[in-house]
């Protein structure tokens, strides 16, 4: 059919409304198919996007990458199968490794947990050895963490290590607790015992701290996250449930992160799942899923967040770090 001259203007007024009618209805109801140049503003709490991976190359593969921690200019993976930590630029190409297998200083039977202070000091705790390493930024060995201050064996199995604020958080797997210490290796807080009870862990994992102090605990055997207060006092327990006196939603759950919205990142291991929860425990988004393609997981465990929101998770059984941001 024809369109008439006189009538292309009413018709340009009708597409309009049409058109800001929608996108009023899409925007009361933050549908998925709004621009994602919008997200941030129609949905403040929406998920991260996959943006790219961390694999090594043929040489230097990761195999059961556990943890991972970016600096400004590195990333540094712990490569559990390899005895190794390996170290990739921002670009994502891989550098350098350090480590190999064996109980001496600079060596490794299990590294796991590992975190970067602001000096750019690279903290790698080594869940076998039940010690934790002090190298720098090149790899280098420094001194081992802690040594004269956790001599009395408080600290067996470390996994999960985190550095906020000047302080050093640290999970211990087999004595089911957490230390707080200082930079200087002084023992500022210990939380936790053997039991299901609030305030007690069974293998407690991931762990971090929020901008007010308040400390976030895997308890991944009670299949929950624990929140304290910077005292070490119980607050509440999250497990996507209401209150979280219910069914938990995690199965095996590992990392875990705070991101700059106050968002709580939960690494849920046999599901292959994230999830995100909002200041209150209410949960916000979820994404992954078990699969070998982009944005998907086998067995994700770590999980890191920088400066910049951009989120970092060890994906152990596809050998690689997926990065959103």
């Amino acid at each position: 059919m024809t369109i008439k001259r006189r009538n292309v203007y009413s018709g340009m007024v009708l597409i309009a409304l049409i058109t800001a009618a929608v996108f009023t209805f899409t925007f009361l109801n933050n549908s998925k198919a709004v621009d994602t140049g919008l997200v941030d503003v129609l949905n403040p709490n929406g998920a991260p996007k996959y943006s790219h991976q961390l694999i090594g190359d043929f040489e230097n593969s990761l195999d059961k990458p556990m943890d991972v921690a970016a600096s400004k200019s590195f990333t540094y993976v712990t490569d559990t199968n390899n005895k190794r930590v390996l170290v990739f630029d921002n670009a994502g190409n891989i550098l350098y490794h350090f480590g190999e297998e064996g109980t001496e200083p600079g060596q490794f039977k299990f590294p796991y947990g590992i975190s970067v202070d602001d000096k750019g000091r690279v903290f790698v705790a080594d869940m076998y050895n039940g010690k934790i390493s002090i190298h720098d930024e090149k790899g280098k060995f420094i001194e081992y963490f802690a040594q004269q201050t956790m001599t009395d064996k408080k600290l067996t199995s470390p996994a999960a290590l985190r550095i906020i604020d000047e302080k050093v958080y640290v999970t211990d797997i087999q004595a089911n607790k957490v230390f707080i210490l200082d930079m200087k290796g002084k023992l500022l807080l210990e939380i936790g015992t053997a039991g299901k009870e609030p305030g007690e862990f069974i293998a407690p994992n991931g762990i971090t701290a929020d901008g007010e102090g308040n400390i976030y605990v895997m308890d991944t055997g009670n299949q929950r996250v624990q929140l304290f207060d910077k005292t070490g006092k119980f607050v509440k327990i999250i497990n996507g449930s209401k209150d979280g006196k219910g069914e938990s939603v995690f199965v095996n759950p590992r990392g875990i992160g705070i991101d700059s919205r106050g968002i709580m990142y939960v690494v849920s291991n046999l599901t292959h799942m994230v999830y995100g929860f909002d200041k209150d425990g209410k949960e916000v988004f979820t994404f992954g899923g078990m699969g070998e393609e982009n944005g998907k997981f086998y067995l994700p465990n770590g999980l890191f967040i920088d400066e910049e929101d951009n989120v970092f998770i060890t994906d152990t059984l596809n050998l690689r770090v997926s990065v959103f941001n």
